[in-house]
């Protein structure tokens, strides 16, 4: 049976042959606890260390401000859980925004219940928070603002790097959740002036089930996961040095090769965008044009609904949906929600994202199958 073509990278990525090669040591022959004095922790010890070393390199900022975890969800747990319960005496409030992933809005949530209070920013059509309206939302008692790198869904890049000089000019902490922006776009910590960043090693064509925070030197946070006291005393547990080898080896390969990457991954995404718009009308685009992941294509047809284009598709294209359409109700996506993207088209929203292993034969035969399934869908009203 021949496979779809995979256009859905930002949900997860393939794991990359070299990542596969570097992990093969460390489950066939190293099977040693980092944390064992003897032999047999040596070599896994070292690996962990190279691997952290790798991360850091990446990211522009020292091997001990980096702390491997679980996924991207457990990082971005940790940040804002431990920035709150170590900032409360200051303060309790937290800027947040409407389009941040559920992995930080139901964080935010949860701290609601426990006494914080929560803003949360609008954002443009476009999916663009304005750096006016956190320094409005800022008062006395913000201690933390959490603002996404790169939208999942529509790929739109945020203004980080002036959100976070606002916050470090009032004494704020500031983080970012950079797991889609990771591998497709420079992330240098130092740039973009953040305190605390989240990362996802499936996004970057490491294992599912490792993770990685920035924590920038100096900044406390209460402890997550207490115990043995391994990852500086913050994160207890015995390390899961497979993933954090094949997290390491991909963040090198992302580093060596990110503007070949980007060049690849943006010449895939606009080929299909032109072979889509030029072939179909009533097509709309959704996130913001010019800062926009080089991947991504969020677009909605007007009038359809996603499920029934993704099934359409489904033999032939891996996509993801913006909507998801039951009987007579449609739920849409918090994103496209809080753009205001009109019901009649974000109904009909589906995601397409390229990544390096995208070839343009596989483009220029999803672009064709996609373009059919429309006129069909269409046709049949």
């Amino acid at each position: 049976m021949k496979l779809p073509i995979y256009l859905d990278y930002n949900a997860t990525t393939p794991h990359d042959p070299e990542v596969i090669q570097a992990m093969q040591t460390y489950l066939e022959k190293e099977y040693g606890n980092p944390s064992s004095t003897h032999w047999y922790g040596i070599a896994p010890k070292r690996a962990v260390n190279n691997a952290r070393a790798q991360v850091a390199s990446l990211l522009n900022c020292s091997p001990s401000e980096v702390i491997f975890t679980g996924c991207a969800t457990e990082s971005n747990n940790h940040a804002i859980k431990g920035a709150a319960l170590c900032g409360k005496t200051r303060g309790n409030h937290i800027i947040t925004s409407s389009i941040e992933h559920p992995a930080v809005l139901e964080v935010c949530r949860h701290l609601a219940g426990s006494g914080f209070e929560i803003t949360m920013l609008p954002v443009s059509s476009t999916g663009l928070v304005d750096v006016k309206d956190v320094e409005k939302a800022v008062r006395p008692s913000t201690i933390l603002i959490s603002v996404m790198h790169a939208n999942n869904e529509v790929g739109t890049i945020q203004p980080v790097e002036e959100i976070a000089r606002l916050a470090r000019n009032r004494g704020i902490l500031m983080h970012t959740d950079a797991a889609q922006s990771l591998g497709k776009i420079p992330v240098d910590v130092q740039r973009l002036s953040v305190d605390l960043l989240s990362m996802a090693g499936h996004k970057i064509y490491a294992p599912k089930g490792i993770g990685a925070l920035y924590v920038r030197e100096g900044v406390d946070l209460a402890v997550f996961m207490h115990g043995a006291g391994q990852e500086s005393g913050t994160r207890a547990g015995t390390e899961n040095v497979l993933g954090i080898v094949g997290m390491g080896k991909a963040c090198e390969i992302a580093c060596i090769d990110l503007d070949a990457n980007m060049h690849h991954m943006k010449r895939m995404r606009d080929i299909l965008h032109t072979v889509i718009f030029e072939r179909l009308g009533r097509v709309r685009i959704n996130g913001d044009e010019h800062l926009r992941l080089p991947n991504t294509l969020n677009i909605s047809f007007e009038g359809l609904e996603a499920n029934r284009i993704l099934e359409e598709i489904g033999l032939e294209v891996a996509a993801s949906a913006g909507a998801a359409c039951h009987s007579d109700t449609v739920k849409i996506s918090h994103v496209l929600e809080a753009m205001h993207i009109p019901v009649e088209w974000a109904m009909g929203t589906i995601r397409l994202s390229t990544g390096r292993f995208t070839t343009e034969s596989e483009i220029s035969h999803a672009a064709g199958v996609i373009v059919d399934a429309i006129i069909n869908l269409r046709r049949r009203g």
